[in-house]
């Protein structure tokens, strides 16, 4: 299964603390923003998921991000530990690029090249096998004070056949301290696997400016995309350099 790493209702912006916590989880899509320059920022989480019983597998994921200069992330993520099938190890391990542009006090436009590393055991279904590509563009918009949205669609599973086209809308919604989030997501047939359809929620709580904490899960649409449940955290870990 492919993974991309998360939008979320924390809606950044240019005039926040560069301290705050902007996470992309728990979304499969991500948010067009990136941490500012010399922060770095870390998402974690915890999963159970199956197709037919969600006790068939559980992983721990993350991301590390770092902001490399204004507008422009690092990200570092992938499966740290999976277990299923009476087997656990590592996942594949990735790298993704965000470059971002404004559009006017609303909105924001991004592309994400990325890339992941065959770090997972494939005969144990850890991971693919093979380096895979992925290029995603990113809309993300403040509806008004309390809605915003992401729109993520481009082509992952690059080098394993025929690519894979992934789509996301995502609706989420920001209350003081509290956010609910909503999620189409959808991948297309190719090289990588079957075609995946699901609907995911979340709710979020803003424990303190820099951490978030989530919990939610995943109904599958189709018989080849897992139900999922999840709980995680991001937590902005200040600066790193200058």
């Amino acid at each position: 299964m492919v993974f991309l790493f998360v939008g979320a209702p924390v809606r950044p912006s240019d005039g926040q603390s560069p301290r705050a916590a902007n996470p992309e989880r728990p979304t499969v899509a991500t948010h067009a923003y990136a941490v500012a320059p010399g922060y770095c920022e870390l998402e974690q989480g915890f999963r159970v998921y199956g197709f037919g019983r969600l006790s068939e597998g559980r992983a721990w994921d993350f991301n590390l991000k770092i902001g490399l200069r204004n507008h422009v992330q690092l990200g570092i993520a992938g499966t740290g530990l999976a277990w299923t099938d009476g087997v656990s190890g590592i996942g594949d391990l990735g790298l993704a690029l965000k470059l971002r542009t404004g559009v006017g006090e609303s909105a924001a436009l991004a592309v994400v090249p990325g890339a992941t590393f065959p770090t997972g055991n494939q005969s144990l279904s850890l991971g693919a096998g093979r380096v895979l590509g992925s290029l995603v563009a990113i809309w993300s918009e403040d509806i008004n004070t309390v809605f915003h949205t992401d729109i993520n669609v481009g082509p992952v599973g690059i080098g394993a056949g025929e690519p894979v086209l992934f789509t996301s809308i995502g609706l989420s919604a920001a209350l003081g301290r509290w956010g609910l989030a909503g999620e189409s997501f959808q991948f297309t047939s190719g090289g990588v696997g079957p075609a995946q359809h699901g609907l995911l929620g979340a709710v979020l709580v803003t424990l303190a400016e820099w951490i978030v904490v989530d919990a939610g899960g995943v109904w599958a649409r189709t018989r080849e995309t897992p139900d999922q449940l999840f709980v995680g955290v991001t937590a902005n870990l200040g600066r790193i350099f200058k």
